[in-house]
């Protein structure tokens, strides 16, 4: 599958929300519409402003962006946790997907390549994303899952194309650490800037991590902060 084809999965039907839970006294079906659209303006809410601003902004500006109060806000997502991992669910299954695609290429460089450019693209999109991944929410189980089996992935994909002889045998996953922090610092002036400048960025980053005989090696590397990258001790080097 082509990076073309998978940008058409982001931009294909989103995924479909959880129904509200069901309360002891049945409401009558107006008020239960109500809710329903409540609860799906709140995460269209939460996931433009978590794009635009990053996963500091407070409750009360989703309530308020929302049109909502904030105890409706809270009625639906008790925890900004919970309201961070509802929002981007579906950009990790899209994450998870590239990764799926990358590792079942029968050619592993070309499966690694079109991750890298996959995740880019996808932190080029959204800058919550990449906080939202990044982050270690205890009690968003299904999230974190979902993270540590397609970093998993990725190791294994990275293990078969340095065997291949394609991809440098010193890179380790925190090097895909790096990725992520140095891509979600692009700032430009609109949305389409910022793909055009992380697509450049994964091609530079592509050409550094490809394996050459005459490259000389790099230096160690570093081990990031825990509370920044906290997941990724789980994986250490590849």
């Amino acid at each position: 599958m082509s990076v073309l084809s998978w940008r058409r999965t982001l931009s294909g039907p989103p995924v479909r929300l959880a129904k509200v839970r069901a309360v002891t006294t049945p409401l009558p079906h107006s008020l239960r519409s109500d809710a329903r659209d409540n609860r799906e303006r709140i995460l269209a809410v939460a996931r433009t402003t978590f794009a635009e601003q990053g996963l500091d902004v407070a409750m009360r500006e989703i309530a308020r962006r929302a049109e909502v109060g904030s105890a409706t806000v809270y009625r639906h997502f008790p925890t900004k946790e919970g309201l961070v991992t509802e929002a981007f669910r579906e950009q990790m299954t899209a994450c998870t997907a590239v990764v799926d695609v990358g590792l079942a290429d029968p050619d592993p460089w070309r499966g690694f390549c079109l991750v890298i450019e996959g995740v880019c693209e996808t932190q080029a999109r959204d800058r919550g994303f990449t906080a939202a991944f990044a982050s270690a929410f205890p009690r968003a189980i299904d999230f974190a899952a979902d993270r540590e089996r397609a970093l998993g992935k990725v190791a294994e994909l990275a293990r078969r194309a340095k065997a291949a002889g394609k991809l440098r045998p010193d890179f380790v996953l925190d090097d895909l650490i790096m990725v992520l922090m140095a891509n979600s610092g692009i700032r430009t002036t609109s949305p389409t800037a910022a793909l055009t400048a992380s697509r450049r960025f994964a091609a530079l980053l592509i050409q550094g991590l490809r394996a050459e005989p005459a490259l000389p090696p790099l230096p160690p590397p570093a081990r990031l902060p825990p509370a920044v990258v906290s997941w990724t001790v789980s994986f250490g080097t590849i």
